[in-house]
């Protein structure tokens, strides 16, 4: 179900996929995106057992590294239906935060 295909983003520089990588990388991605990529707002995307985690990581990133420039602009849930590797249909939740800068 997880694996490293969510990791960082998949090809659109504003998005971050949350996954197995260590937690700063996700951290610093985050913050590298506003600071040195200029951008106006960051996708943070997790699913399943990672969605505690990318909240730990929109926490982090938005009260200590980027405090006061950075906020938290909306956070969206769902779910997703998939095959598993065994091929039974699984559901998944999944997480959306939406980072953006401050004015």
């Amino acid at each position: 179900m997880e694996d490293d295909s969510m990791d960082i983003n998949d090809g659109k520089d504003n998005t971050v996929f949350v996954g197995t990588k260590p937690f700063m990388n996700y951290v610093t991605s985050l913050v590298m995106q506003f600071t040195t990529k200029g951008a106006d707002e960051v996708f943070l995307k997790a699913r399943g057992k990672f969605i505690s985690k990318a909240v730990d990581i929109a926490e982090v990133t938005t009260k200590r590294f980027l405090k006061g420039s950075v906020r938290v602009r909306e956070i969206k849930t769902n779910s997703e239906d998939f095959k598993n590797k065994e091929g039974r249909d699984v559901r998944v939740s999944t997480i959306e935060i939406i980072l953006e800068k401050v004015n």
